[in-house]
């Protein structure tokens, strides 16, 4: 049986990986500070390329105003002096973490005198389909970087420009071997599923985005995937919350920045405080520019005008915008079925002065993150510490929220003997 014929895009793209296999073999094996010396550059070169970052960032902003995309997705998109600093301060955070390649996780000695050791090493060459927010660019180069990994990275369209500059200020960067970090610069997304059979080449798939690419990917792959699906993320207010601080965190959780996917996009309110709670959380929402869609109780309650009656499908919405779904519950285990129900299992917060509810919350809310009397919008890399993050995965296996250095790692039996065999 012949070999399909390759477009010239697809054979860009098997050039790319071939490449990166190439890179990953070498990185795997350069020690911690060759490692860090790449970051540094990197960082350095950031900060001297910023007037062309700036410039190619403002033509994708323009493309984006003119197309009509909301202004989430042109929030996500844009790259400030601010966020540059940021993307380089995150450089610089990873660059001074510890280095997990190497780390010994366990060690043991059998009985005939082998020892054992199982040991952090790279996953190899890692491609990662992102959309909108071009700071990825960095965060995924830099981590990957930092452990090992080659990557090839999939941006959408929408930032095409503004990626093609930050990847050309790493290619700018004399310590980083060739392939290390690709860009693939054609963004048909008939390139997606091509890019999902290169099994022989990668060997983790991680995409960032809306529905549709979650689910494109999931299908065509013949590649381990890990995914960042949407954040459908809630707040409780139980019957012995703090009413002031549960208004201050709904509204950061909710306004701060709602086009990020640790925002909230349902809240939960005790019925035993809703009609206390709900005239003023309602008036300060509404306040702040959010639409309410709310069921019977919250629209006989609510104030500030802009609210509307919840659909089924609201409870299940990643909206990225100002709007906010609201139910009235019959207290913890009528929240926590809600949750069971209509959760992503990103990030749950409960807000109460009750540390047994709190704990039972903690404890049966099956989500990558869950608080107690703190915002969803900690979910985040820097937050947790990490100097940043590739993503926040929404599944169980090898990886779940924030995905820092450690998660960018395998890990391998190294078995020392002095002659034993098996009998």
């Amino acid at each position: 049986m012949t070999s399909p014929t390759l477009t010239s895009s697809e054979k860009e793209v098997r050039e790319l990986c071939v490449q990166a296999r190439e890179a990953a073999r070498l990185l795997a094996t350069l020690p911690t500070a060759r490692l860090d010396d790449m970051l540094d550059e990197i960082a350095a070169q950031l900060e001297k390329e910023a007037p062309a970052i700036f410039v190619a960032n403002a033509r994708d902003i323009d493309a984006a105003e003119k197309a009509g995309l909301s202004k989430s997705v042109i929030d996500r998109l844009r790259i400030t002096e601010k966020s540059l600093s940021a993307m380089v301060t995150g450089v610089r955070q990873v660059r001074a973490l510890p280095q997990p390649l190497g780390q010994k996780i366990t060690e043991w000695e059998r009985p005939n005198g082998i020892k054992i050791s199982k040991i952090r090493v790279p996953i190899g060459v890692i491609a990662i389909i992102f959309e909108s927010r071009p700071n990825v660019t960095i965060d995924a180069a830099v981590l990957c970087l930092k452990t090992g990994n080659a990557t090839i990275l999939r941006g959408g369209k929408e930032a095409i420009h503004s990626n093609r500059a930050l990847i050309d200020a790493l290619k700018k960067c004399k310590s980083l071997p060739k392939g290390a970090v690709q860009l693939i610069g054609d963004t048909d997304r008939a390139l997606v599923p091509f890019l999902c059979r290169q099994s022989d080449f990668i060997d983790l798939i991680i995409p960032r985005g809306g529905h549709s690419l979650i689910e494109t990917v999931v299908a065509e792959s013949r590649i381990p995937v890990i995914k960042h699906a949407h954040g459908v993320c809630s707040v409780f207010v139980d019957a012995r919350a703090d009413l002031a601080m549960a208004e201050k965190i709904i509204l950061n959780a909710k306004v701060q920045r709602p086009g990020v996917c640790n925002a909230i996009e349902t809240l939960l309110i005790d019925r035993a405080v809703a009609d206390k709670f709900l005239p003023q959380i309602t008036t300060a929402l509404t306040q702040a520019g959010v639409e309410i869609r709310g069921d019977e109780t919250v629209l006989k309650l609510a104030k500030g005008g802009n609210v509307r009656a919840a659909t089924v499908e609201d409870w299940t919405t990643e909206y990225l915008d100002l709007i906010l779904a609201v139910r009235v519950v019959d207290g913890l285990d009528d929240a926590l079925q809600h949750l069971a129900n209509y959760s992503s299992h990103h990030s749950d917060s409960i807000i109460t002065e009750d540390t047994a509810t709190a704990e039972r919350y903690l404890n049966e809310v099956d989500s990558a993150t869950v608080y107690w009397n703190a915002s969803t919008r900690f979910t985040d890399g820097g937050e947790f510490g990490f100097g940043a993050e590739i993503g926040i995965s929404t599944d169980k296996l090898h990886a779940r929220g924030p995905m820092g250095l450690d998660e960018l790692t395998s890990y391998k039996y190294v078995i020392r003997g002095n002659g034993q065999v098996r009998k």
